[in-house]
């Protein structure tokens, strides 16, 4: 019982749900309609909190919009990669004698936006993605279609909370640098020759407030021309490629 979507690859019907969840699944939705009842529908449920996996409980008639078979009240879509956990990248990255250059991105929604981001990314040299998996553009396959396939090639890490991994980073000795239009020092005053991590705001209001009070510093890219600032992928190339500037130089 599944088939594939824009959204991803879609499973219906409670008992497919449970056996992708203990295969391991991972999901990008989870939708349960709000009249589910049953034994099942609950024990559904408990795997789900267990494994703390969020779900979205729907009216019946959005399930229908989906599928018009059986779905029993249960849509899932399982993502098209692995998420990848970024406590197991950095360690290997030092191990290996790589100076880490890591990309977070706060709330970008736009999926071309994401996927141009990690195209980019990819092409620089960037060694991880990482991306909240609330409010913000998830691994799709449009995502992919527009990132070229880099989402199919660079790690990317879907987390809970970003200052967890700000904190994470910052204590495994990676600077943590904001891309700001009111950063204090332009992109290119930045030494990126150490460990790094850059993180690129959300298309409406740029870097959170708590995360910005992370950063060791704000950057701001100069601009001459009438208008206030860049789309946010191109904002992140312009950064990216400074650092590789900077480390192809030394």
């Amino acid at each position: 019982m599944e088939h594939s979507t824009d959204a991803g690859q879609m499973i219906y019907g409670i008992r497919p749900v449970m056996e992708a969840l203990d295969a391991g699944k991972e999901f990008e939705k989870i939708y349960i309609g709000r009249t589910a009842r049953g034994e099942l529908i609950l024990e559904l449920k408990n795997a789900l909190k267990e494994k703390q996996i969020e779900w979205q409980d729907v009216p019946p008639e959005k399930l229908d919009r989906f599928t018009r078979k059986n779905h029993q009240e249960v849509v899932a879509f399982i993502s098209p990669v692995s998420y990848v956990d970024i406590a197991q990248i950095i360690p290997t990255l030092f191990e290996q004698g790589i100076t880490p250059l890591i990309l977070v991105l706060d709330r970008i929604t736009d999926v071309r936006n994401f996927g141009a981001i990690a195209r980019t990314a990819e092409c620089a040299g960037v060694q991880a993605i990482v991306i909240p998996s609330k409010h913000a553009a998830q691994v799709t396959p449009d995502a992919i279609r527009t990132s070229a396939g880099a989402l199919t090639r660079i790690p990317v890490c879907r987390v809970n909370q970003l200052r967890d991994v700000l904190t994470y980073l910052h204590d495994s000795g990676i600077r943590i640098f904001a891309a700001s239009e009111k950063g204090n020092a332009p992109h290119y005053a930045a030494d990126f020759n150490s460990p790094a991590a850059i993180i690129m705001g959300s298309e409406e209001d740029g870097i959170s407030q708590a995360l910005l009070q992370m950063c060791d510093q704000q950057l701001r890219i100069p601009l001459h021309g009438q208008i206030s600032s860049l789309n946010v992928s191109v904002a992140c190339g312009v950064l990216l490629f400074e650092v590789v500037r900077q480390r192809k130089s030394n």
